[in-house]
């Protein structure tokens, strides 16, 4: 994948009562790269309570890359259901949002509460997707990188918020 194509960066924007935040111009801009639509998926993320979001065409990539993974699995009952439950959570537990003319979302109410995001959310960019974050689990997380923290740290700082 080109590196236009990537989601680099980092960003922190306010979230408003209904769930409606600005996704920063650079990730929108690698979103309309990649394709036509104005749309953003979102997913709860695997591994830490955050979500990840993509654009449309990556679904796609996703689904493909869990079909080649299936492919290589020995066909026994426990390795289809790993792959039926990759397949349900990969499309299953998503949300596709639209962004208006303004760049703004609405991150639905299960999603929020899935990952903890109130006021505000912590954009990264980690590659062929990028994360949304509450910054506060992300600065409580162990799992987190110390350089990382220090970013959304002068994310915060930049708002005038206390981290």
């Amino acid at each position: 994948m080109a590196l236009e194509h990537l989601f680099q960066g980092s960003a922190l924007n306010a979230v408003d009562a209904k769930g409606r935040v600005s996704v920063p111009a650079f990730l929108r801009q690698v979103i309309e790269r990649r394709g036509d639509a104005r749309t953003i998926v979102l997913a709860k993320h695997d591994n830490f309570q955050a979500l990840s979001a993509y654009d449309p065409a990556y679904a796609a990539l996703k689904h493909a890359k869990l079909e080649r993974l299936a492919e290589k699995q020995e066909t026994d009952p426990a390795a289809e259901l790993d792959h039926a439950r990759r397949t349900m959570m990969a499309f299953g537990a998503t949300e596709e949002v639209p962004y208006d003319s303004s760049g703004r979302i609405v991150i639905p109410t299960m999603m929020r509460s899935k990952s903890g995001i109130d006021d505000l959310a912590l954009f990264i960019g980690v590659g062929e997707t990028f994360q949304l974050w509450n910054p506060k689990l992300f600065l409580a997380d162990p799992n987190i990188p110390d350089d990382m923290k220090d970013i959304a740290r002068f994310r915060l700082d930049e708002r005038g918020v206390s981290s």
